[in-house]
């Protein structure tokens, strides 16, 4: 399972739910727009991975009560405190994620939905926050070793859910069918308010300081992600054959300038002038070739080998649960798998595209996962900022005739990216996916899924 969705301005996230599987092969496929003149002597493979790219793993469930049942276990002094801190963080992770992209997908649909239909949406959005708060309240651990990580977490979903109510309630329309549920969150966010008082949860300076809270709250959430974030380890593949190349390429330049010599010598007979400069001709034609040569022994030898492997260690056993093997390059358009091509359509942009594809296979080891997990849930963040670089500054005007009046409007220019997936599943079959991810110079505006 696949999803994109633009994340921090301009930043694009992809997610993967690997699923109960041992082994997963996942391809991308990222159609830069031709008016870009996007290619590698721009930005090459290695610059791209390390710049525009980067990934973080963590466990996931779909038994979402889990967690829940490990804190009654726990205020009964039946489960270690490691395991009762990764399960709760786990619950508190989701529920995280689950708010964050529930109420981000609200304000994207909110201009298509009927009134009747966005309240019912909220109605649903509030309920089901308050009940999993409700739920993790009602087992409050009694041990004291368990009560301050349990403090900790607690403060920071209270907190978060209010931030996102209030955005709710920030961006709603003012028209009067929404008049009760915008009450009803208010309602909900002072409570939550007086309930962080209550418990004392943060100290009164961080209570009038908005920048002290939020960075309180930036570290409470990244003490959440610690304990199911699993470790990884990046290697990059290929030094030893690179070296190899190296040697290679000198040698075969030393092996012509050898000969090269000796005909020389035999052919101007002492050393004279001529030598001396022939001598220097050589070494500077050796000194052009070398590098070249390399590169050309270089490409050959790593053409469709792996450049990089990511080694995954689970974050509470140090046991290694699986590894990573990665491909990036660039490809040109006739190299595209005639399945992907089919997909992204629009032959003649197509060919004006550049492409970079992106290639994963995952091995894990699901034995050796935490006991109760048996899925991870990669996250991808594409960095448009090397692109947003290459975009003509400047607004288009947009004019239009009303009433006999002519009216103008600035309009932002706007680029639109491919990117699509290519998954294998466990019968051999393929799963692709595509989405249009819309760029202007400041931030992804939109990121849209194409079926069919």
């Amino acid at each position: 399972m696949i999803s994109v969705e633009k994340y921090e301005g301009l930043t694009a996230r992809i997610a993967i739910l690997n699923e109960e599987i041992k082994r997963q092969d996942v391809e991308f496929y990222l159609f830069v727009p031709g008016e870009l003149d996007f290619s590698k002597n721009v930005l090459s493979e290695d610059d791209f991975y390390n710049t525009v790219l980067s990934n973080t793993r963590t466990y996931f469930t779909s038994q979402y009560h889990l967690p829940l049942v490990h804190s009654r276990l726990a205020s009964r002094d039946k489960l270690p405190s490691d395991k009762y801190r990764v399960s709760l963080s786990l619950y508190a992770y989701q529920y995280s994620l689950s708010l964050e992209k529930t109420t981000h997908r609200f304000f994207d649909s909110l201009k298509d939905l009927e009134e009747e239909d966005a309240v019912e949406q909220l109605e649903v959005i509030t309920d089901m926050a308050v009940e999993i708060l409700r739920r993790l309240r009602r087992y409050k651990p009694k041990d004291d070793s368990l009560i301050k990580y349990f403090n900790n977490i607690d403060n920071y979903l209270s907190w978060l859910t209010e931030q996102r109510f209030l955005s709710l309630v920030a961006h709603m329309p003012r028209s009067a069918a929404f008049k009760p549920i915008r009450d009803q969150l208010i309602k909900f966010c002072e409570s939550e308010a007086a309930y962080r008082l209550a418990q004392n949860y943060n100290s009164l300076k961080a209570q009038n300081d908005p920048t002290r809270m939020v960075n309180k709250m930036r570290l409470a959430r990244r003490l959440i992600e610690y304990p199911v974030t699993i470790r990884q380890n990046d290697v990059v593949l290929g030094q030893t054959l690179n070296k190899i190349a190296k040697g290679t390429a000198t040698g075969l330049v030393m092996i012509f300038v050898t000969i090269a010599i000796i005909r020389m010598r035999s052919f101007l007979g002492e050393i004279t002038l001529s030598f001396v400069l022939a001598m220097a001709g050589l070494y500077a034609l050796r000194e052009i070739f070398k590098d070249d040569l390399r590169d050309v022994l270089w490409r050959w030898i790593r053409k469709g080998r792996p450049k990089w492997r990511k080694l995954f260690t689970d974050p509470t056993s140090g046991q290694r649960i699986g590894n990573q093997l990665e491909w990036l390059d660039y490809i040109p358009f006739d190299k595209i798998p005639e399945d992907v091509r089919k997909v992204r359509r629009g032959k003649l942009r197509q060919r004006e595209e550049s492409v970079v594809r992106i290639k994963m296979v995952t091995q894990m080891s699901t034995t050796k996962f935490l006991s109760g997990y048996d899925m991870t849930r990669e996250v991808w963040k594409v960095d448009f900022r090397p692109f947003s670089r290459l975009m003509a500054r400047g607004k288009q005007r947009f004019y239009t005739l009303n009433e006999g009046k002519v009216t103008q409007e600035s309009i932002d220019k706007r680029h639109q990216f491919n990117l699509i997936s290519k998954q294998k599943n466990q019968d051999g079959s393929m799963t692709l996916q595509r989405w249009k991810i819309t760029v202007n110079r400041s931030k992804v505006v939109d990121v849209e899924e194409v079926f069919g």
